[in-house]
């Protein structure tokens, strides 16, 4: 009686369990479906602009290509076929000090932005009923190709930033800074001493 009674419990908790479990998944689910639902109205409603015919970003990066290669005759000589806005920069340490004010020609750009992608696939699904059996022959009918960058080279870049002055200067930087199109500078910075 004592075994038939565990069972039963046994049983219940998991049905229990399992209709949970169901309920938790379609109401994720449902969360999902609606958040798709919902970001496609708005792309409807507010379109990718279609008419943007130049970009800083890819200019910035023409440019750093010739500069950090040893072209800065060609880096400096690159015609920007906009106007550039300016733009302000105070570059932080970790503790709260000033290392410098810039004006920025154009706009700050990531390092880790590229002109070309670095791969041939950000993401392939692999097709396992495709009658493969062998793993490396799969592996190899679905790998990714890794490209190089502009330079020749493969990799990953610092987590950071670069810009150009209105002077032809070229500054990385991988900490924290304040950016404006308002001129400002920072005197009288708080430094942070200890955690």
């Amino acid at each position: 009686m004592k075994t038939m009674i565990k069972i039963i419990i046994v049983t219940t908790a998991a049905m229990f369990l399992t209709g949970c479990d169901e309920f938790e998944t379609t109401s994720t689910q449902q969360d999902v479906s609606n958040t798709i639902e919902i970001a496609n109205s708005l792309v409807e409603n507010q379109p990718t602009p279609t008419d943007i015919n130049y970009s800083l970003e890819r200019y910035n990066l023409i440019k750093r290509a010739y500069w950090v290669n040893g072209q800065r005759e060609k880096a400096n000589s690159l015609v920007c076929a906009i106007e550039k806005p300016l733009g302000y920069i105070v570059l932080i340490t970790e503790s709260g000090a000033v290392v410098g004010n810039f004006v920025v020609d154009g706009k700050v750009s990531s390092l880790n932005s590229f002109l070309t992608p670095d791969s041939e696939y950000y993401e392939k699904k692999l097709d396992y009923g495709s009658g493969i059996s062998d793993a490396t022959t799969l592996a190899e009918k679905y790998s990714n190709k890794w490209l190089a960058d502009v330079d020749g080279s493969y990799g990953e870049n610092d987590n950071g930033i670069f810009f150009f002055t209105p002077d032809g200067k070229y500054i990385e930087w991988t900490g924290a800074y304040l950016y404006s199109d308002i001129p400002f500078i920072v005197e009288n910075p708080v430094v942070r001493i200890g955690d």
